[in-house]
């Protein structure tokens, strides 16, 4: 199969919103362009898709946050899906690699991940790529 991992385009926003649909986020048709017109606007944010014969079939966002107190920044994942029906074949662990390998030339000291507590699959994936489970996380809902 052939492939590569490339930057995102508006023009992947119907393959965005699916993948996003199958990891439990429906209905982001009616802002993905505004969204990915924003990540390409920033210079703090990356948006990768894995193609494969000719279609979409992952999709990774990653965010650099510069630190203040440390030496070098931190990359955070904050979606990293593969499509259902190709899952298990090396695909994610090639986005993550990837994804590291762009926090590392960026100069960050570390790369992270949030993955709900339910994704117990995804669990096993992060571990096996080298990540270990941090303290803990606190988020507050702000309404929009």
């Amino acid at each position: 199969m052939k492939f590569m991992i490339r930057a995102a385009n508006v023009g992947d926003r119907e393959d965005i919103s699916r993948l996003l649909t199958q990891l439990g986020y429906p209905g982001t048709e009616t802002f993905m362009k505004e969204n990915i017109e924003r990540f390409l606007a920033d210079p703090n944010e990356e948006l990768m898709v894995y193609e494969a014969e000719g279609g979409v079939i992952a999709c990774l966002s990653l965010h650099y946050i510069p630190q203040l107190g440390m030496r070098g920044d931190i990359a955070s994942i904050s979606y990293l899906v593969v499509d259902s029906s190709v899952r298990s074949k090396g695909i994610g662990q090639a986005l993550e690699e990837y994804a590291s390998a762009c926090a590392h030339q960026r100069g960050c000291a570390s790369i992270q991940v949030h993955c709900h507590s339910r994704r117990i699959q995804a669990h096993k994936f992060y571990e096996r790529q080298g990540f270990k489970e941090a303290p803990k996380y606190f988020s507050k809902r702000l309404d929009i």
